[in-house]
């Protein structure tokens, strides 16, 4: 292997290379004035390439995406006196499709494209809310106030008018104070008020019960972005959460992902673009609306700086990912609005380094509020509740839904209690009946409620490796995301449960480093505790010293690191690598390791990162396309939800666009998905 990294060292404040971060404006579009520009001639080019029969489109896009916005409307100008005919109306009539709307909508101007964008969004039967957000959470003033009064031109109508009667409730309210365009734009931060702020955004949400929806709208939709980003950082100093889990804890629905898109966008607004950009494109279909209406209008503003957020989040350039996903003159298009494709250029971007700095530095500063869906239920009888179980269970047929309403509603320690007395008082074994009287996938999750956390583990390791074929992502998954008692637990249970240690029977199913790596996992020894900040710079440069090196000894190094700290250590050893390699950590394990040894580092990585959007990808995985692996639904759904089941389903439906109540909905049915809803505890 070569050496990996250049010589190069961050430059000391990480803003300070992203002026675009900071609120001032600089431009970083792809589409700029064409020199030597003439209106006529370009006019003439199109109507010739529009005239008898066909169209030749590969002219209209060249010329169309070379030309900046103001002269894409000089052109429509011209077109009109030289030819008596409307400029849009003529490409409508020639051209179809997505390359259609895409083309029409380049030839509009920002205000008139928002508008109509606004326009289609709360017209007819239902509302585009992402759309709404997506608008009026990243526009500046000025830009608010043209789009405004375009509707009015174009329309005849207040565009506050028409949002107010489409929306409700706070979703509403936030929109209306959005629309104003009157936000504070001075580059001024009073330090008073932004204690002020922290206190009360807190008071209003965390501190007590119920929120205050009043005090975030007014805070976060008046205040300057330069003092909402001092306030995000005090705040995160003083409570050691970010405003983004209290507003996931606090808040619900489109209201919740307006407020986290105004959070976003406050942040890095060429951020939230990549974001929603690969939202659009992900899984199977594409949202070509809001492609088209990404790649339109940051075209002349920001899209290098969303293809460097893209690359850094994703791993893969907005180039590659447009030409996977699209086809034809669309996808021509689209990729000379992008301008270009960043993974030729190497893998080496200061300011993206600089970003995945902070967001370890935010990893390790926060303590994230954990969240269950399932609680000990109130006025709690196991007598009462093993009686009703039997007699669910007596006679001909069952009644799944006592079951169920039972076993889904109870904590793991009250369905312990219901299991003694069922014997104490019936003289049966619960777990027997239960499996004579439900069948498959409800029977499998039943029974996995109905077990303790360590057997439950010690089943799943089980199912993992027996039989023909072992679950890796099982066994990564389980060892990844459990504490040391938990592990500890799980041995000792698999033991008496098995009659074989948990490690003898995985030395048997797995080999090489990965099964060096499980072993390491399944002693249950991490460290605990903080950061040790000199260790975390040593433990850094060591492993920057086995990358640069090239050694073979790469994956020996990383397990010894990776497979015993704590992960608050972690947290700031994958900090310093950044800082000393200007590359995150999450790159080297994909780029130069392989296969199962990748894929438990990584999910080491992603689990000190973010515990909860780690399983929130494993829930997405296990759905997602044909066919459901209930295993690991099962396994998911189970084990965490008097744990954090809550966290996860918010990073779900920030992660992946819809909420995991309606994942769940589509792809599971009957009193397997009537079960697995309680346990997901509401939609989001």
């Amino acid at each position: 292997m070569c050496s990996l990294f250049p010589i190069i060292r961050l430059r000391p404040h990480w803003t300070s290379v992203c002026p675009r971060l900071t609120g001032k404006e600089v431009f970083r579009g792809t589409i700029t004035d064409a020199p030597d520009f003439d209106a006529s001639a370009d006019a003439e080019t199109l109507y010739n390439a529009m005239k008898g029969i066909g169209s030749d489109k590969e002219a209209i896009l060249d010329l169309v995406t070379s030309r900046s916005n103001a002269q894409r409307h000089e052109i429509v100008a011209a077109y009109k006196s030289s030819f008596g005919q409307d400029l849009i109306e003529d490409l409508k009539y020639e051209l179809t499709g997505k390359f259609e709307r895409l083309i029409v909508s380049l030839m509009r101007t920002p205000p008139y494209h928002d508008a109509k964008e606004i326009h289609d969004a709360v017209k007819g039967t239902g509302t585009d809310e992402k759309c709404l957000i997506e608008i009026l959470a990243s526009r500046n003033n000025q830009q608010i106030q043209d789009m405004v009064a375009a509707y009015r031109d174009a329309y005849g109508r207040e565009m506050e008018e028409d949002i107010v009667a489409d929306t409700s409730g706070h979703f509403k309210k936030m929109l209306v104070v959005l629309l104003q365009g009157t936000r504070d734009e001075s580059e001024d931060v009073d330090t008073e008020l932004v204690a002020e702020d922290v206190q009360d955004l807190y008071a209003a949400g965390e501190e007590q019960w119920g929120t205050e929806e009043a005090k975030f709208i007014m805070i976060l939709g008046n205040r300057s972005m330069p003092h909402l980003r001092q306030v995000f950082d005090e705040y995160e100093k003083a409570y050691e959460t970010t405003i983004e889990n209290s507003i996931k804890s606090e808040l619900s629905g489109d209201f919740e992902r307006l407020m986290l898109a105004v959070v976003q966008c406050i942040r890095s607004v060429p951020m939230f673009f990549a974001r929603r950009l690969y939202k659009s494109m992900k899984g199977l279909g594409t949202a070509d609306n809001t492609l088209i209406r990404i790649m339109i209008c940051r075209s002349e503003i920001d899209i290098l700086d969303i293809r460097e957020c893209f690359r850094l989040r994703y791993e893969k350039s907005l180039y590659n990912m447009i030409k996977d996903d699209t086809s034809g003159d669309y996808k021509r298009t689209l990729l000379n609005l992008c301008g270009g494709d960043d993974d030729l250029a190497g893998e080496f971007f200061p300011e993206a380094a600089q970003m995945a700095y902070k967001m370890w530095e935010v990893s390790a500063t926060i303590k994230v509020k954990l969240r269950p869906t399932v609680r000990p239920a109130s006025g709690f009888d196991p007598a009462a509740d093993a009686q009703a179980l039997r007699k669910a269970m007596k006679g001909f047929g069952t009644d799944e839904d006592a079951i169920i309403d039972i076993v889904a509603n109870r904590s793991n320690d009250q369905r312990q209690e219901i299991r003694q007395a069922f014997k104490s008082l019936l003289g049966r074994d619960l777990m027997k009946d239960l499996k004579s009287e439900l069948s498959k996938n409800l029977e499998r999750l039943i029974i996995g409620l109905m077990l303790t956390p360590a057997e439950f583990d010690a089943k799943m390791m089980r199912k993992a490796m027996e039989g023909v074929g072992t679950d890796e992502h099982a066994l990564i998954e389980i060892l990844v995301t459990r504490s040391n008692e938990q592990i500890q637990a799980m041995n000792e249970a698999y033991l008496r449960g098995y009659k074989k240690t948990l490690e003898d029977a995985i030395q048997s199913e797995t080999s090489g480093h990965f099964c060096r790596i499980l072993t390491s996992l399944v002693q249950g020894a991490r460290e605990d505790g903080p950061a040790d900040m000199d260790r975390a710079d040593s433990d850094a440069e060591e492993l920057a010293e086995v990358c640069n090196a090239g050694s073979d000894d790469i994956e020996i190094k990383f397990m010894s690191i990776l497979c015993t700290r704590s992960f608050p250590h972690l947290c700031k050893v994958f900090q310093e690598f950044v800082r000393k390699t200007n590359k995150d950590i999450e790159q080297i394990i994909k780029k130069e390791m392989s296969g199962d040894v990748k894929n438990a580092f990584y999910a080491i990585v992603c689990s000190v990162k973010n515990q909860p959007s780690y399983l929130a990808d494993r829930l997405y995985k296990a759905m997602k396309g044909l066919g459901t692996d209930d295993r690991a639904l099962i396994r998911i759904m189970v084990s965490r939800s008097e744990v954090d089941l809550f966290n996860i389903r918010k990073e779900f439906k920030e992660t992946h666009d819809a909420s995991l109540h309606e994942f769940i909905q589509s792809d599971t049915s009957g009193d397997y998905r009537k079960t697995l809803l309680i346990l997901c505890g509401g939609e989001d």
